[in-house]
């Protein structure tokens, strides 16, 4: 009977220790971590449409929420109202006088021309009459004087016209081609602040929570949504200190799923360049093995869907 409980306890103790044994040394155990995208926009303003639900797939572009924009539509209604002000000033300027303005002048030179055509007449009749002695002198002085006030009247008008066509001087046009720039700044400003009341995906991804509610004030800059887009997924591991020098970005490794018959794909895309642990004690052989480093794993998009931050996973390196 004595013998047959020792070779009991030693069947047990083989297979305690055959139970016991260390798995492989290529594989590691790690966690999937997602990097989220925070979605806000940089003014704020009462929340009045929530688009997305959390777990809800979205794509780049699609709108994620809008916030109230009366103020910001208003500024911009009146910002474009004052640009094209401000363009139609420049326009006139540039056109000269109105068209009536300017046929009132044509309508003065004529008259003045015809003045000067008879002034004319008028001066040589006197002269005429001045030889033969019929007027006096004072009545050719004042004929001459006439005909030079006529001409002077009809260079001045001539003037005039040209000045009317030409419009504003230059300094003065430049001052107005100015501020429609400045008004045009200042439009693009308005609908920037209009647009930014607005927000949507900046990838596609995974709408991992949303932070507010419809009706409830947003502070500038607070995130209303978050993302979690595919490339953003990656799983983090820790290798000991004898396979670092093994490893290199770009190394391909295969994770392990619980419930997940075959390994999913993905390589090394980063090494830490320093120890996540160090002995509180100097280096030595024996406590060398405590030393580990982090290192991530990134995936192909289609790949990565299928993972959940905060998943166990296993690594399994190759050997």
């Amino acid at each position: 009977m004595k013998q047959l409980f020792h070779s009991i306890g030693a069947m047990v103790l083989i297979l305690g220790l055959l139970g016991c044994k260390r798995p492989p040394s290529n594989l590691l155990q790690g966690y999937v971590e997602g990097e989220f995208v925070y979605v806000s926009s940089p003014l704020g303003g009462k929340l009045t449409k929530l688009n997305v639900q959390r777990g809800a797939q979205v794509k780049e572009g699609d709108v994620l929420f809008a916030l109230e924009d009366v103020a910001e539509t208003a500024a911009r209604d009146e910002a474009n109202h004052r640009l094209q002000q401000a363009k139609n000033t420049l326009e006139d300027a540039q056109k000269g006088k109105r068209p009536s303005e300017i046929e009132s002048i044509q309508a003065q030179l004529k008259q003045a021309r015809e003045a000067s055509a008879l002034a004319e007449i008028e001066l040589a009749r006197q002269l005429e009459l001045t030889k033969s002695g019929a007027v006096a002198v004072d009545s050719t002085d004042q004929a001459r004087s006439a005909n030079i006030q006529n001409h002077k009247r009809v260079e001045q008008l001539e003037a005039d016209l040209k000045t009317a066509g030409l419009g504003l001087r230059s300094d003065a046009v430049a001052a107005l081609e100015a501020e429609v720039k400045a008004r045009e700044a200042t439009l693009a400003k308005a609908a920037w602040d209009l647009a930014q009341k607005q927000q949507s995906a900046p990838q596609a991804g995974v709408v991992n929570d949303t932070l507010y509610r419809a009706g409830e004030m947003v502070v500038a800059g607070r995130p209303v949504v978050s993302l979690l887009p595919p490339a953003n997924i990656k799983v983090r591991t820790f290798v000991p200190e004898t396979r670092l020098t093994t490893l290199k970005v770009g190394d391909a490794v295969k994770v392990r799923l619980d419930g997940v018959a075959e390994a999913l794909s993905a390589k090394v895309s980063f090494i830490a360049p320093q120890a996540e642990y160090t002995p509180p004690v100097i280096y030595s052989q024996e406590n060398r093995s405590k030393l580990v480093f982090m290192i991530e794993l990134r995936f192909d998009d289609a790949v990565a869907a299928k993972l959940h931050p905060g998943q166990p996973v296993d690594v399994e390196f190759a050997p």
